[in-house]
């Protein structure tokens, strides 16, 4: 039961470990800091945000991050800094602007494409379809 409770508390304490612990001022800045590391994508990982991922250049941005903060750089000078680094990528909700416009529309309109060749085509099978001929009746045969 002891072995089973420690492998238990090993796989959860695993949890705790995928932030390293750092020296924050106070509660406020340690959940400013959970905020900004959730709202950035990992550039390594690409589906993960920086606060969920292990790889070596997440710890690094979170470091930068958390010593940007102890400079005392705001959340939109922080996040500036990394998307000239790294470009958009690293945002988790880009910005409605020129490049990303197709990633904000492009959803919608698959799905109006969609909706107009469906019931196109179903338009289509209706005015061609034909109700097969009826084979004639053979006369000679008696019942």
């Amino acid at each position: 039961m002891r072995a089973l409770l420690f492998g238990l508390s090993l796989v959860f304490a695993s949890a705790v470990w995928a932030i390293d612990p750092l020296p924050f001022a106070d509660a406020d800045q340690e959940a400013r800091f959970r905020v900004l590391v959730a709202e950035l994508r990992c550039v390594q990982c690409q589906n993960q945000n920086l606060a969920d991922s292990d790889a070596l250049i997440a710890k690094d941005l979170r470091k930068e991050i958390f010593d940007q903060m102890q400079a005392g750089q705001s959340d939109d000078e922080i996040v500036a800094f990394l998307v000239e680094r790294y470009g958009e990528f690293v945002l988790y909700r880009p910005p409605f602007s020129g490049m990303n416009v197709l990633l904000w529309i492009g959803p919608l309109l698959i799905v109006v494409f969609g909706g107009i060749g469906i019931a196109a085509h179903l338009r289509r099978r209706a005015r061609t379809s034909v109700t097969a001929p009826r084979a004639p009746l053979n006369e000679d045969i008696d019942w």
